[in-house]
């Protein structure tokens, strides 16, 4: 396959200012359609609908989803089905459940699945897993607040089931977490805070464990303005380390080590294609099994009513 020919399904605000650049700017990818039932895209075929895009659409090899992960699931068996390649934007679904059905649909059709977690691909998250498998890591702290009239305005389908709230972005934290720490983790304790008009958290306050390793995660949607606080603290036998704007800079007791661009989304098609090349899938669900954890075991509280 010379060039990767992708349509993406679902043309919001996150289809807009990464996936399409990302896109366009990887010679080895085109973007030849679009389905999105309330957006279109100059230059290439549009469509309403995933459906129509396939009965009708020019020839693809692969989908990205970036529609809400209630509607994934369907989205992706429909495409695999008529032997496309899919990726998932994050979270992957809606439940565990079916990403295993999808993974297990992948297999049966011969085409790759790729989970995706953009925060994996941040700049300094390989060099960060590196640094920390040749220490002891003692405690870690993970910050990760933003406002959500910021990064969500008007999204109401993230305050209803399905939508996570605060662990939309707060997955993304995790995501780097299960990637660079040499140890998987488990939950203990999780403090939610929803707000009287919603039924996903605005907050959260969260406690893993990794054998006597202490995890601390606190996670808010109330940040006013901006900057956003994506940071990760690791304390280790040899020093801090700390991941800071999202995994972009790097830093050992406090001195910056590493720093580089926004390239998240650009790491994810080219490890897509990667995938594909290779006849693989990946699938790692770790980053979500958390967020189903803390979710269903997690004390819930009503906070004031949060106005959209």
């Amino acid at each position: 396959m010379d060039t990767l020919r992708l349509a993406i399904v679902g043309y919001g605000k996150i289809a807009n200012a990464q996936h399409h650049p990302a896109i366009d700017n990887d010679a080895g990818c085109r973007l030849v359609a679009v389905a999105s039932p309330n957006a279109t895209v100059p230059e290439v075929a549009n469509f309403e609908s995933l459906e129509a895009l396939l009965d009708q659409g020019p020839e693809i090899d692969a989908v990205s989803l970036c529609t809400p992960a209630g509607v994934r699931s369907s989205q992706a068996r429909l495409a695999m089905a008529h032997g496309k390649h899919v990726m998932l934007e994050k979270p992957p679904g809606a439940t565990l459940a079916e990403i295993e059905t999808l993974r297990e649909d992948a297999e049966r059709h011969g085409v790759t699945l790729f989970a995706s977690w953009h925060s994996r691909h941040a700049h300094c998250v390989d060099s960060a897993r590196q640094w920390l498998a040749k220490r002891e890591i003692r405690r870690v702290d993970i910050e990760w607040k933003e406002d959500v009239r910021v990064w969500h305005p008007g999204q109401a389908w993230i305050w209803q089931p399905g939508g996570m709230g605060v662990f939309d972005p707060g997955i993304n934290a995790l995501s780097i977490v299960t990637e660079i720490l040499p140890r998987p983790f488990h939950l203990i304790d999780a403090q939610l805070q929803v707000p009287g008009n919603c039924q996903t958290p605005i907050a959260a306050s969260l406690d893993f464990v990794d054998d006597d390793v202490p995890i601390h995660a606190e996670f808010d949607f109330r940040q006013q303005g901006t900057p956003p606080i994506w940071n990760i603290h690791v304390e280790t036998d040899e020093g801090r380390l700390t991941l800071e704007a999202g995994g972009s800079r790097l830093l050992i007791d406090g001195e910056l080590r590493e720093e580089g661009p926004d390239a998240e989304y650009a790491g994810l098609y080219q490890h897509f294609a990667t995938l594909i090349a290779e006849g693989r899938s990946d699938v790692d669900v770790s980053p979500f099994r958390h967020v189903a954890d803390a979710l269903m075991l997690g004390y819930r509280h009503t906070v004031e009513d949060f106005v959209e």
